[in-house]
């Protein structure tokens, strides 16, 4: 199939990876992964059933002793082999990802690769800096200090749209923590997550530290969750999806991660270089085809500035190349379905009755039409209670508003149930600077939208989830934190006695 590998050879043995080695699922019924851009099948495999779910958490259970009493030194080196296996492999995880999600093959080797890659390295280097607060005498009499302690087994649901980095993203931090894994990630984008732990065991990392179960999410993932030996679960997907994962996991009592949907604003004040903010909206709109919880979709520009950014963003838009993922100048690929792309202008079209549509809004056709395409699309005019603005969409669409005050653009920029991200343009500081206080969300850019580092964490306000992924914060997800407490008297009767048996 190219690029030095068969798919369907690569994964003979099966899309379950437990204890060490690929397996067939045992549910019974098969799944094919589709290329997005031609509807061709690539790779067929039986989906995860519940005994390959008990099998994978029974296979992490067993590893969690000896990988959590390994030496955070032990755990560090081979998560650095680790992140050099994959660098290894980087054309091999490049060309995965782009077939089984259509994304550009420049967005596949300049983004989702080397980001894990990098990801990968600073989780090898944080595993070294589990800190907790300082010894110290607290009271006077005891000398207190903190521990961080791996949890267990973690059960993890990762999604379709950027199926490798939201791989790393769950298994990295926990395994760097010292817990075991059994990550479920999407039926139709499994094989980066497969390639992912094949090149762990490469890199030494014991058997069973790092398993994936590829099943459907009512049973394999719903399975996972509620299982009894699985102490967490990290969750990111919808809103929807995950109030039902948050009903499962609250039953059991586990610990809860959710990394949900997302609307995100994108401010625009008078004082901004209009020229920067039309380009940063383009961009930042469509990313992987718009299928980004963190994508600018909702572009509020104050007056002064708005007819020029509608027609800019439009003019620029209308240059952006839809093409074969494969081809180094394609700037769009599909979306990851015929079924998301008619998901996606389901919106568009229900709001033509309220809005005007002003650039793209359908499909392409001639050699594209047997692909998930779908053209940049701006849409003006819409009110702010309106479907197309409120509701998440996750596709190449944008829908511009004017505002007339920076209390006015801010208010809006606050008004739907997510906050995930936002950007403010300014060239003030003062402006900006407020804007970043008083913007809900996770993540609030200045003059600028989309790039994440290793060194920051990412996540959610409000109906957009809780917890951080990346960064030294998400061992806070990952970490049982317990205080210690040693008495330094040697008093026998302790002052605080009194209050149970006896006199001062």
């Amino acid at each position: 199939m190219g690029n030095g590998f068969q798919v369907q050879d690569r994964f003979a043995d099966g899309a379950q990876y437990i204890g060490g080695s690929l397996r067939s699922g045992t549910s019974g019924r098969s799944h094919a992964v589709v290329n997005p851009a031609t509807g061709e099948t690539v790779y067929t495999y039986e989906l995860a059933g519940t005994a390959d779910v008990d099998a994978a958490v029974a296979a992490a259970r067993e590893a969690f002793p000896g990988w959590s009493g390994a030496t955070p030194a032990e755990r560090s080196e081979a998560m650095h082999r680790f992140a050099a296996v994959l660098a290894e492999q980087a054309d091999d995880f490049a060309y995965a990802e782009s077939l089984q999600c259509g994304k550009p093959i420049k967005l596949s080797t300049e983004f989702d690769v080397p980001g894990t890659i990098d990801n990968t390295s600073f989780f090898a280097g944080a595993a070294r800096h589990l800190e907790g607060r300082s010894a110290g005498e607290y009271d006077g009499d005891h000398t207190s200090y903190v521990r961080r302690e791996a949890i267990g087994v973690v059960g993890s649901i990762a999604p379709w749209n950027y199926p490798l980095q939201m791989a790393a993203w769950k298994i990295l931090p926990a395994i760097a923590a010292g817990n075991t894994i059994v990550l479920k990630p999407a039926e139709i984008t499994p094989l980066t997550s497969l390639m992912f732990a094949q090149a762990a065991t490469e890199a030494g990392i014991p058997d069973g530290v790092i398993n994936i179960v590829t099943g459907a999410g009512k049973d394999a993932g719903e399975h996972l969750v509620g299982h009894p030996d699985v102490v967490m679960t990290s969750f990111t997907g919808s809103t929807a999806v995950g109030k039902r994962v948050a009903e499962i996991a609250t039953a059991t009592v586990k610990r809860l991660h959710l990394e949900l949907g997302g609307k995100a604003p994108f401010l625009v004040f008078d004082d901004a270089d209009l020229d920067a903010a039309v380009n940063g909206a383009v961009a930042g709109a469509l990313i992987n085809t718009g299928q980004d919880c963190t994508a600018a979709t909702r572009a509020y520009v104050q007056r002064p500035l708005y007819d020029a950014f509608v027609s800019g963003v439009a003019e620029l838009m209308a240059t952006v190349r839809l093409g074969d993922p494969f081809d180094p100048s394609t700037d769009l690929g599909p979306l990851i379905s015929h079924a998301q792309r008619d998901r996606v202008a389901g919106f568009v079209e229900r709001a033509r009755a309220y809005a005007t549509v002003v650039t793209g809004g359908e499909a392409p056709g001639g050699d594209l039409e047997d692909g998930a395409y779908y053209r940049p699309t701006l849409v003006a005019g819409a009110a702010q209670d309106s479907e197309i603005v409120q509701s998440e969409i996750f596709g190449p669409v944008l829908v511009v508003l004017p505002f007339d005050t920076d209390d006015e653009g801010i208010a809006l920029a606050n008004d739907t149930p997510y906050g995930l991200a936002a950007s403010a343009w300014s060239r003030d500081v003062y402006r900006a600077g407020r804007a970043t206080r008083e913007i809900k969300a996770g993540c609030v850019w200045v003059n600028d939208h989309i790039p994440i580092i290793s060194e920051m964490p990412h996540g959610g306000y409000k109906a957009s989830g809780f917890g951080k992924d990346m960064s030294a914060y998400s061992f806070e997800e990952y970490t049982q934190v317990k205080h210690v407490m040693y008495d330094n008297t040697a008093v026998v009767r302790k002052d605080w006695h009194r209050t149970i048996f006896g006199d001062r």
